[in-house]
């Protein structure tokens, strides 16, 4: 009974972690129906004929076997950082920190971060065309209500955002028994169609695919693009595993997420066989006409859930963006006490919000988001396979043939989405590459201004064997208690500890130099957390290493060393920090205006006495002004 404890606890975590994945990770790919049959015809004017049919079915059936379930959950969600998944701990992966990041791993971090930058552009299309698409629904309920669907789509779009801040657990928990409601009544839904018209199950031949794009031609290549919709939330589902882990996204797919969706999708496609006019709307169209109104009310809520995909995933990449240096400090909450990986970002909330309803007011309809829709998703599924492809060879020690053949097929696949999305530029698609390119050049500004500042520093700095052994010669004064120097370079002299003794002429009888290094794991295990080097006369090095996604809680790191040759009393210390004034120069570095954008993003970071969990009342800031 006592053996089976422990296996019955662990069995209930990974329950529960599934009923909460279905409420996070799957809402997108699983609202998809909504909109995805319908534009497959409509937006490129395909006749709706049996052969036609067939041959779309057939696409996103093989769609959802390669993409979803070989590509990303058999082969991807292998390529976890310590649990944790996403495209930047799949760069970290390949582009570990104590290598040289030059020629062709520079360009592979470049690569990795333009396709960080472009789920950032989906984050906000989502809930948009998630939420307009379900309800939209009203038109067939009750046409008169028809311009009441950007108001309440807008509404609904508030209180998503709005109830961002109780943490990704606990709207896992609210959503996950409601997207189940959710599969089963897509599954409920096609079983009706599929039974008077069973033949349509011969889409489960890939020829029919093939068919169809030889009888359409480009035609049928442009609606490539339209059928690519069924697997959008492919990259979100990866971002978002450090948030439940790998197996209880893996059976969730199996059990649930996939038989509901192939029977929803061969349902619209054998009601539209029998009901070719009803392309307009065929998800509401095949419903029995006294269950649309509760149709509207289910699928308004699970577009709501569908939208958490891309949210979760946007704050997990950013956390890890700034962790590993390429977005400035930033007010992170971690939600959850057991899910190091749950977290909620005030700044991307907001931001995400404003821009899902610009979208929905500029739009207008989920048709018209469609074309903007898949571009962004498409070229960071190409950069993931790339990615990939190095993670065979390099960390799983594949042969290359063998990773040559998997990595090409599975990119043969993704470079077809691609270019059929290239069309949609013009229509809309052009609005994930701006918010894509926008991001990016913050990001590689912070990471190069960075290097660049410290590069100002180390120009002028001192190594503290020196300035310990200057310090010893003179008469300088030493005062009762501890403080602690806070500097990002071990080894060498903090500029806010040279300023303090050239204003003050003082020191305290101990004189900790801290450094808080970011290493590319996830987490790192208390017993490698610190390392402390005695360095004579009341003098410490200390360095603390801290995972990307971890929380750098300094106080409670030290408060773990205190001891042996490092004694002090943490209620008689003082955290003394230097705070950076940027000027942009013509000196060489950057063009003078991303070293303005870095300044002005230096300006706004968060406090890094917030950002390190220091005491407030004392903490100092000495300022320095550096010119780069």
């Amino acid at each position: 009974m006592s053996e089976s404890a422990p296996s019955l606890k662990r069995s209930g975590r990974v329950a529960a972690l599934s009923i909460g994945a279905l409420g996070i990770v799957y809402g997108d790919i699983g609202t998809s129906p909504l909109y995805a049959i319908r534009e497959s015809f409509v937006a490129q004017d395909i006749a709706v004929v049996e052969e036609t049919v067939l041959g779309v079915l057939s696409l996103i059936f093989w769609s959802l076997v390669i993409v979803i379930s070989l590509k990303y959950l058999l082969v991807v969600m292998r390529a976890d950082n310590e649990g944790e998944g996403g495209i930047l701990a799949l760069v970290a992966l390949v582009a570990p920190r104590q290598q040289t990041q030059t020629g062709r791993r520079w360009v592979l971090i470049m690569v990795g971060l333009f396709g960080t930058a472009l789920l950032y552009g989906d984050g906000m299309i989502t809930p948009a065309i998630s939420v307009l698409s379900a309800v939209e629904g009203i038109h067939v309920a009750t046409p008169a209500l028809e311009h009441f669907v950007i108001p309440i789509s807008i509404f609904i779009l508030i209180g998503l955002f709005l109830i961002q801040r109780r943490g990704t657990g606990m709207v896992g928990q609210i959503f996950g028994p409601i997207m189940i409601v959710w599969f089963l009544t897509l599954a409920l839904l096609g079983i009706g169609p599929i039974l008077s018209h069973p033949g349509v199950f011969a889409a489960l031949n890939p020829i029919h695919g093939a068919r169809f794009f030889a009888d359409n031609g480009f035609k049928g290549f442009l609606a490539l693009g339209s059928v690519f919709l069924v697997v959008t939330g492919s990259e979100a589902l990866y971002a978002d595993m450090g948030h439940f882990g790998r197996r209880p996204i893996q059976f969730t797919w199996y059990g649930l997420v996939f038989p509901a969706l192939v029977l929803t999708y061969f349902g619209q496609g054998a009601f539209l066989i029998g009901e070719p006019d009803a392309v307009i709307n065929p998800f509401y169209l095949m419903a029995p006409s006294w269950a649309v109104w509760p149709l509207v009310i289910i699928a308004t809520i699970a577009t709501v859930i569908a939208s958490q995909a891309l949210i979760s995933g946007a704050f997990s990449l950013t956390t890890q963006a700034v962790q590993l240096g390429y977005l400035p400090r930033i007010r992170i909450f971690h939600t959850s006490a057991s899910e190091s990986g749950q977290v909620y970002i005030p700044a991307v909330n907001w931001v995400l919000m404003v821009a899902a309803i610009g979208l929905v007011i500029g739009f207008g309809s989920s048709s018209a988001l469609a074309a903007a829709y898949g571009i962004a998703v498409s070229t960071t599924m190409v950069i993931t396979t790339v990615l990939i492809l190095v993670v065979m060879r390099e960390r799983w020690s594949w042969s290359l043939p063998a990773a040559v053949a998997l990595a090409g097929a599975l990119l043969v696949v993704d470079l077809a989405y691609f270019a059929s999305n290239l069309f949609k530029i013009p229509d809309g698609g052009w609005f994930p590459i701006l918010i894509a390119a926008l991001i990016f050049t913050a990001m590689t500004t912070w990471k190069k201004g960075r290097q660049l500042l410290a590069r100002r520093l180390h120009e002028d700095s001192l190594t503290l064997e020196r300035f310990i052994a200057s310090v010893s010669k003179g008469e300088v004064i030493r005062v009762p208690g501890t403080a602690v120097y806070m500097f990002s370079r071990p080894g060498v002299t903090p500029p806010a500890l040279l300023a303090n003794l050239r204003h003050n002429e003082m020191l305290h009888e101990r004189v900790v130099v801290l450094s808080v290094l970011t290493v590319t794991e996830p987490r790192v295990p208390v017993s490698g957390r610190a390392t402390v080097w005695p360095l004579g006369r009341g003098f410490f090095q200390v360095v603390l290493r801290f995972g990307f996604m971890e929380e750098p809680d300094v106080p409670k790191a030290l408060r773990g060393i205190i001891g042996g040759d490092l004694r002090f009393d943490p209620s008689d210390t003082f955290w003394v920090l230097g705070r950076e004034t940027v000027l942009a120069t013509k000196r060489p570095g950057m063009m003078i205006w991303r070293e303005k954008l870095f300044a002005l993003m230096a300006r706004n970071a968060s406090l890094p006495s917030r950002y390190f969990h220091l005491p407030p009342d004392r903490s100092i800031e000495i300022g320095i002004h550096v010119e780069i």
